[in-house]
């Protein structure tokens, strides 16, 4: 289904920056800004972030023109391209140098009696359940058919009660003992043991998925050729200094290398499983 596309982007004057909501906004201001600033440096035009309250709001945002470029999990770059004149070309290095990460199932490390997404399936009528964003790759896509569909259980009927929210709120919920299990991902891990957070020593990993592509960078297609070739050469050199690296490295990046929509072909396959199997 074609959806109209808003704005000439050929001239612009400000470049908008759509983040999705994987934590507080301050939070990931605070780490995007000083990046921001450098590609403000480099391209000569105002590079400004855009918050939404969830995933949706940066797909939305792009699609009415309002975000130009943006990071993305694989679902929600998927939605972009489908939806919001979106196209794949960048995705993130993590500071290990690889290119992938993992969906994580967490309790609290004090409950003794789940141990296993077995022990969690057993006890999960007295359960409350943090689901992820509806448009979380990490957060809600994996594990809804590695952890639910493989086993033909559906998340929300399964658990006394499910809640959605992003990786922050469910790690802070479960560290804190307000929801007894939840989703979250490895690139968020090893970002809090990165900035030695004492809660990191609250929470236990029971589950782990296969690897997971790392983050998409997305443009939307209107923009002029020679914007998008500084963009991408923005992308392709950052990281070279320390001061970048530095940066980066508040990121849990290392780098970016060059990528393209078919980065989401094994995110398409997840979604048609999960859209069978809801029928």
């Amino acid at each position: 289904m074609g959806f109209l596309s808003f704005g000439n982007a050929a001239e612009k004057d400000v470049l908008n920056f759509g983040i999705i909501s994987t934590e507080s906004s301050q939070n990931l201001r605070s780490n995007w800004q000083p990046m921001l600033d450098d590609m403000s440096e480099e391209l000569g035009i105002e590079v400004k972030p855009f918050f939404a309250s969830d995933y949706a709001g940066v797909i939305q945002g792009m699609r009415f023109g309002k975000v130009d470029i943006a990071w993305y999990g694989n679902k929600s770059a998927m939605e972009a391209v489908d939806r919001a004149s979106g196209e794949v070309f960048a995705q993130v290095v993590y500071d290990d140098g690889s290119t992938g990460y993992k969906s994580y199932i967490i309790t609290h490390k004090d409950n003794d009696t789940i141990n296993s997404i077995e022990d969690m399936f057993a006890k999960a009528s007295n359960l409350t359940f943090g689901n992820g964003d509806p448009n979380s790759t990490s957060g809600y896509l994996v594990p809804a058919y590695y952890v639910f569909g493989v086993n033909n259980l559906d998340a929300n009927k399964i658990f006394k009660r499910t809640l959605n929210a992003n990786h922050e709120s469910n790690f802070m919920a479960v560290a804190n003992k307000h929801i007894d299990v939840a989703t979250f991902n490895s690139n968020n891990w090893d970002s809090l043991v990165a900035k030695q957070s004492p809660l990191i020593e609250k929470v236990k990993v029971i589950w782990e998925s296969p690897e997971i592509s790392s983050d998409p960078l997305v443009w939307r297609t209107d923009l002029s050729q020679e914007l998008k070739g500084n963009i991408k050469n923005f992308f392709m050199t950052y990281g070279d200094s320390p001061k970048e690296q530095e940066i980066l490295k508040n990121l849990t990046w290392s780098k970016f290398k060059e990528s393209s929509n078919d980065q989401l072909i094994p995110t398409r396959e997840l979604e048609k499983f999960k859209a069978s199997n809801s029928q």
